[in-house]
């Protein structure tokens, strides 16, 4: 088995990798970053097709280097996996690709870590930047298990287009989020009847130019989690955006049935508002959990969930970045990985 000395690595080159990666090239510190991935950007390359970033370009840059193009558009997923192609030729980051980590652990002689790959190579380092994004393990209810075998389930994840969903009769589309509209209008295209199970509880803003300047300008998106305000706006439904509810209402075939509670024996969900009718298939845009299994470190909470100040952990060294709320609202954004990488870059360098 291969193994390298490195004195800080990046694990994953999503924008958060990247970021971190450049204020480490900026400090002239000796690192690698590692990626699961065949290509940088794969990880928005593989969404759903009319997946774009729900924030204009010019709100959405990494430190360093701009979008092409026009500022004021809200790149697709395909714009934004080339953008972070050119940010790490661009800068030249040492990125290595198809290097899954599969365990990090502190290295033998406790002078640091040890990170093995599923490629085979390890790596020791003195410090490691955990950046492989927000949640990454999809979830979905317990009742999702009551559904016969007869009805087609895959999480948002795995929806790519319209025709991985078999037949032509009654789909559910579970979900509060930006995603679990933009799929359910992806599907309503189609002309088959589309059941939305959305808590319509969840408010909407307008997703506009003017928006991103009241929100950059004011500061809300900067607001610290560590604060009452931060931790009182943490805790509150995830807004949508609302040109995306509205275009979804437009559909005739698109039925908004609220929260879904339970799934029946004849494969249909019960909801809020109404039942849905036996289903052929349900997307489960229900979001992710935690899923740092392979990272074996004291650096948890009971629930899997990261226990951090500002992405540093307790094990001099560790950091997070790209979480949600890691510090404030844009932490888990594109436009929000600089801040945090700049911080914690310099917090790692001064305290190891």
């Amino acid at each position: 088995m291969l193994t390298k000395q490195v004195d800080t690595l990046v694990i994953g080159a999503g924008q958060a990798g990247l970021a971190a990666a450049y204020y480490l090239q900026q400090h002239g510190v000796e690192f690698v970053v590692l990626d699961e991935r065949p290509a940088v950007g794969d990880v928005w390359a593989t969404r759903f097709e009319a997946l774009r970033l729900f924030s204009p370009a010019w709100a959405s840059g990494l430190p360093g280097f701009s979008w092409p193009g026009s500022a004021l558009r809200y790149p697709t997923k395909d714009e934004a996996a080339a953008y972070l192609q050119a940010y790490a030729n661009h800068f030249r980051l040492p990125v290595q690709l198809g290097q899954r980590a599969i365990q990090l652990s502190f290295a033998n002689d406790a002078t640091g870590y040890r990170v093995e790959t599923a490629a085979g190579t390890t790596y020791q380092a003195q410090r490691v930047i955990i950046s492989t994004g927000a949640y990454s393990a999809p979830k979905q209810p317990e009742f999702a298990t009551g559904l016969p075998p007869h009805v087609q389930q895959l999480h948002s994840s795995q929806y790519h287009q319209p025709h991985q969903i078999s037949g032509t009769g009654p789909v559910a589309v579970v979900g509060s989020g930006n995603s679990a509209l933009q799929i359910a209008a992806d599907l309503a295209t189609t002309g088959r009847p589309v059941f939305v199970a959305f808590d319509e509880a969840v408010g909407a803003f307008p997703n506009n130019q003017l928006t991103w300047v009241v929100l950059k300008k004011s500061g809300f998106l900067s607001i610290p989690r560590a604060t009452l305000l931060g931790r009182h706006i943490m805790h509150q439904p995830e807004p949508v955006v609302r040109g995306d509810l509205q275009r979804l209402k437009q559909f005739p075939n698109a039925h908004f049935v609220g929260r879904a509670t339970r799934a029946t024996a004849e494969g249909a969900l019960e909801a809020q508002r109404q039942n849905t009718p036996p289903l052929e298939a349900v997307v489960w845009a229900t979001g992710f959990g935690p899923g740092f299994q392979w990272v074996n470190l004291p650096i948890f909470e009971p629930d899997g969930t990261p226990r951090h100040q500002r992405g540093l952990t307790a094990a001099p060294g560790v950091a997070f970045l790209g979480l949600p709320w890691l510090n404030n609202r844009s932490s888990a954004l594109m436009g929000g990985a600089g801040p945090d990488a700049r911080y914690v870059v310099e917090h790692l360098l001064k305290s190891t």
